[in-house]
């Protein structure tokens, strides 16, 4: 089945609607980033040098989404489109496709080695600020080849924010290595926190894999609920991009309390906790300090 077949229609009305307007007069390049969190370290690199539009928003779940006329359009008209890789975006290969786009298409995860949950690739790259870096790198790379002109700026640009990635991975790693052990499991919705896991040395586990989609049998809950009432968990966790029902339930029946909200796949709202990569990891930082019993600055 074809993502966009029901979307051709509306896309050529578009596209004839958008010929016939004057062209703008300040004719920046433009850049696509497929989610939020990708979007806004692309905007921390470009600065004013580039139009940045995100196809998946704030708030809004990449594994399920469905690319819309809009989408289309601005993936036709793109000069640059960044995507995570790694079989995060399932919808990309076709909307690039079908779009008929002449963008060069930019991979931010190439370099980040791969980590695996249940033997399947875990494309939440970002969740470690080591791989943050990689990412910045990549997007200042790719954006310096476009822009040429604009490349010392590209790579201040990316170089200052770099260090406040690193800055927040130093203080990361210094804060969560006070844990005891028996304060490093905890449980999320589904399994985005592998790379946070692999690089913190924490333990997460989670009804759901790495795919939102999936639906966990009743078998496996079942299972998950038997060890952590045999084993134990220090908190649990629901995240912005997921339903809290599975969490609740797993809460009602282990009586692990909930720990509070994670920022996983998308960033927040306005006025939320999370509108940047930044302020996203710090709010989970803080979120699982404070839940763990070891929120000390």
């Amino acid at each position: 089945m074809t993502i966009l077949k029901t979307l051709a229609t509306g896309f050529v009305a578009t596209s004839l609607l958008a010929a016939a307007l004057p062209a703008n007069a300040h004719d920046d390049i433009k850049v696509v980033a497929s989610f939020s969190i990708l979007g806004d370290m692309i905007e921390q690199v470009v600065g004013d040098h580039a139009d940045v539009t995100t196809i998946v928003g704030p708030d809004a779940d990449a594994h399920v989404y469905l690319p819309s006329v809009a989408d289309a359009r601005a993936v036709a008209e793109a000069d640059l489109i960044f995507v995570n890789g790694l079989g995060f975006e399932t919808w990309s290969d076709t909307l690039i496709s079908e779009s008929g786009t002449e963008a060069t298409v930019h991979i931010a995860t190439e370099g980040v080695t791969p980590v695996m949950v249940d033997g399947e690739t875990d494309p939440h790259a970002w969740n470690s600020l080591s791989n943050g870096v990689i990412y910045v790198r990549n997007v200042a790379d790719a954006m310096s080849e476009a822009m040429p002109d604009h490349a010392d700026d590209f790579k201040a640009n990316a170089e200052a924010y770099i260090a406040k990635l690193e800055a927040l991975d130093k203080e990361t790693r210094t804060r969560l290595a006070a844990l005891p052990a028996d304060r490093r499991t905890v449980v999320t919705a589904h399994d985005a926190f592998g790379y946070l896991a692999d690089a913190y040395g924490l333990t997460f586990l989670a009804p759901v894999g790495i795919d939102t989609e999936a639906e966990p049998s009743a078998r496996d809950l079942a299972v998950l609920i038997a060890q952590l009432k045999e084993q134990g968990a220090a908190a649990l966790f629901v995240e912005n991009i997921t339903s809290p029902v599975l969490v609740q339930q797993i809460s009602d029946e282990t009586g692990i309390e909930i720990g509070g909200r994670l920022f996983s796949d998308a960033l927040s709202e306005r006025g939320g906790p999370a509108t940047s990569y930044l302020t996203m990891f710090q709010h989970n930082l803080g979120t699982l300090l404070d839940a763990l019993g070891n929120n000390n600055s």
